[in-house]
């Protein structure tokens, strides 16, 4: 399980997102950016920053 959470791209954001694949937490973030943070355009390099973001969800509840 892959794990991003909104709040070490945007601080303050407590938004998060837990998905088997990255490219489907990749498509949530960037549906979250849109309608929460009012992006517009969502570059490659907006998609990169959350990239760099993705964790595995297991390593943190151990």
């Amino acid at each position: 399980m892959r794990l991003f959470e909104c709040g070490t791209l945007v601080p303050g954001c407590n938004w998060h997102t837990r998905a088997a694949e990255d490219a489907e937490v990749v498509r949530r973030a960037v549906d979250h950016m849109k309608s929460a943070h009012g992006e517009t355009v969502i570059r490659e390099s907006m998609v990169d920053h959350i990239k760099e973001r993705i964790r595995d969800a297991q390593a943190e509840a151990a």
